[in-house]
């Protein structure tokens, strides 16, 4: 191989990457804020300010231009991929999200989702080298 496939097939796969990066962002940030606004109301007008409260919120926004641009950098990748080959490394926003899960909102790690984790990691690498 030479170094232009590999630059080449390195961004590529930086497509990849970044649908991921902005995916996980996006999912942290919506947990983050909605936990800080507290309980859902009850009634439809309280759900209603809710709602426009949270999407008035600078954090919100920021989740929401990132999953916008988790959308872009995925067609980008998907210019370059067959879907059956880069769809699997989304995978990763689970084991991602879980981790930082743990760490940012003292969530549990069980054996379980350890396990399953394992899993979902030699799956990827099964598929991307098949």
């Amino acid at each position: 191989m030479d170094g232009t496939f590999k630059m080449s097939k390195l961004i590529s796969h930086s497509y990849i990457f970044l649908t991921i990066l902005f995916t996980v962002y996006s999912q942290l940030i919506m947990r983050w804020q909605v936990s800080l606004a507290g309980q859902l109301p009850y009634d439809t007008l309280g759900k209603i300010r809710f709602i426009v409260e949270l999407l008035l919120n600078p954090w919100v926004l920021s989740g929401i231009i990132s999953t916008f641009f988790a959308g872009v950098s995925w067609m980008l990748a998907m210019t370059r991929f067959e879907i059956s080959y880069a769809f699997p490394f989304v995978s990763l926003n689970y084991i991602l999200i879980l981790i930082a899960s743990v760490f940012l909102f003292n969530e549990l790690f069980t054996i379980t989702k350890f396990v399953g984790s394992l899993l979902v990691i030699i799956g990827i690498i099964v598929i991307a080298r098949g």
